[in-house]
């Protein structure tokens, strides 16, 4: 099963929830991958301490011009929907920076004035986190977009039963690029009126992906209706609570795992990990 875990904004909780439900998915006896898709900040391996064994490059293709053989017709400019080509009478422009490597204006070039060439991008590191399956991607400074990088480090994730894939914050195209080819999408968020917003855009973005979801709430405190209306407003499940402990911030700031130094909280994931076992095979 593919899993990817997203929220709406950032500092929810999303790592927390990821590196955790890998852990006790692992202690279950699961095959797990834990991937960290986060790259231009990942911070996954601050709490699974993994043993690094390979480092790949990503790289990405971007268009190159001829121009000896550009006619300046337009074509690649028409076709682009990123506004990452702009043709003028007399000459040709392209904006590497807003490609998304498609290919298709090389494709549509009638005169074969536009090829493609290698980009390097970010790094992917592999390694073993105990049990667990560890990948993660980083950005190259100065690169702009992080969707190549992500999607290179979700195709270097070994099979596993579980794949994990922690999602940049937010609902744009890094978060898309992770999520978009899931089996079920879990969203953390907070009672917050910030991680309410963002949680309903989250939720539009799942309904647009057509991928099923449900919430978990972290930070989360008595008497706070207002996630668990919207939640039914949607139609999505609420999967977990986790609850509003300073320890667990005290165990974050020092790089432990949530479940590792509150006892109480294995039982939180272990639910956790049921519930999931139980949506995903109820949609199979």
């Amino acid at each position: 099963m593919k899993l990817a875990i997203a929220s709406g904004k950032g500092g929810t909780g999303k790592t927390t929830v990821a590196t955790n439900l890998a852990v006790t998915l692992a202690g279950l006896g699961q095959t797990v991958t834990y991937v960290d898709c986060d790259a231009e900040a990942p911070n996954g391996h601050l709490f699974l301490n993994p043993t690094l064994s390979e480092e790949r490059r990503a790289d990405r293709l971007v268009p190159r011009l001829d121009p000896e053989r550009c006619t300046h017709c337009g074509a690649c400019a028409e076709f682009c929907q990123f506004n990452a080509i702009a043709a003028l009478p007399a000459r040709t422009l392209i904006y590497e920076e807003l490609c998304h490597s498609c290919g298709g204006c090389a494709r549509v070039c009638p005169s074969g004035a536009i090829t493609e060439t290698t980009q390097p991008m970010g790094v992917i590191r592999l390694g073993e986190a105990g049990p667990v399956h560890f990948v993660s991607g980083t950005l190259d400074v100065g690169v702009a977009t992080s969707p190549p990088v992500i999607r290179v480090a979700k195709q270097a994730a070994p099979p596993a039963d579980w794949t994990i894939l922690d999602a940049p914050p937010g609902t744009s195209c890094p978060m898309i690029e992770t999520v978009r080819d899931c089996d079920y999408l879990v969203l953390v968020t907070e009672p917050t009126p910030f991680g309410l917003h963002d949680l309903a855009l989250a939720l539009e973005v799942a309904q647009s992906l057509s991928v099923p979801c449900g919430v978990v709430i972290n930070r989360a405190q008595p008497g706070q209706s207002e996630t668990h209306a919207l939640c039914r407003q949607a139609g999505v499940p609420i999967l977990a609570e986790i609850p509003d402990d300073i320890a667990i911030a005290r165990a974050y700031s020092h790089g432990r795992l949530a479940s590792e130094a509150l006892p109480a909280l294995r039982t939180v994931f272990a639910r956790l990990a049921d519930r999931l076992t139980a949506e995903l095979y109820a949609r199979a």
